[in-house]
């Protein structure tokens, strides 16, 4: 029987070193692999290149990280509510690669598919563009876009089995399901750990052929960025 879960994140998190390019899941605070960030600064790694959607709050995701400047570069699509994260970008201590969304996820999709590259007409004649090769089909142009090649992915899931079958839950899909496979090791967190078997095999979003490790998480704060409520009548 295939079994793939290990006991603790810092076991799943072996291998770690300076200087790794990692992607970690999320959308804003939904979804993101809270355990792996957490023992990510606390095992003081230097030198990241983080591709994510965006960079969490100055106080929970990867804004831990970059609070500590261990980030050297971010790969993103939103600069989002993250203070600090804006203030290292426009000092220049951070070096900041800003995609539009949809490429993000397809050059994630991309690494994960074994596709070297791709045209996308998204950023065409812009500064997204610059230095990338371009080329016209039917009339219309598009830029050449290169699948992304990183050490770790780090993803958080709803649910898992020991295979490391996986099923996302609401909104918290998002980019977790395209950055697993996408790097040399994926690593999971989840909230409920069941014996494979368990899982209907209708309701899985990933297989297990898409992650080498997958633990149980400890806790998971589950922050709302934003809570906006209709004022009172």
């Amino acid at each position: 029987m295939i079994n793939k879960t290990v006991a603790t994140v810092q076991e799943a998190l072996k291998g770690v070193e300076d200087n790794m390019t990692m992607m970690l899941g999320g959308f804003g605070l939904c979804g993101i692999p809270e355990n792996a960030i957490n023992k990510l600064v606390d095992l003081n790694v230097k030198g990241l290149t983080c591709i994510s959607n965006n960079a969490g709050v100055d106080d929970f995701g990867l804004g831990l990280l970059l609070k500590k400047h261990q980030v050297k570069k971010m790969i993103s699509s939103y600069v989002g509510e993250n203070a600090e994260f804006e203030r290292q970008m426009l000092s220049g201590e951070l070096d900041v690669e800003l995609l539009p969304q949809g490429t993000l996820a397809e050059r994630c999709r991309a690494a994960q598919a074994g596709i070297p590259a791709f045209y996308t007409p998204a950023g065409y004649g812009t500064e997204v563009a610059m230095g990338k090769e371009t080329r016209e089909f039917n009339g219309k142009m598009y830029v050449l876009e290169e699948a992304f090649k990183a050490d770790f992915s780090f993803v958080k899931a709803w649910k898992g089995d020991e295979a490391g079958n996986l099923v996302f839950k609401g909104t918290a899909r998002n980019f977790n399901p395209v950055m697993c496979g996408a790097a040399k090791i994926t690593v999971v967190e989840v909230e409920e750990l069941l014996p494979a078997g368990k899982l209907n095999p209708n309701e899985i979003h990933i297989p297990g052929i898409f992650v080498q490790r997958i633990f149980k998480g400890e806790k998971f704060e589950k922050r709302i960025e934003q809570r906006t409520v209709r004022q009172k009548i």
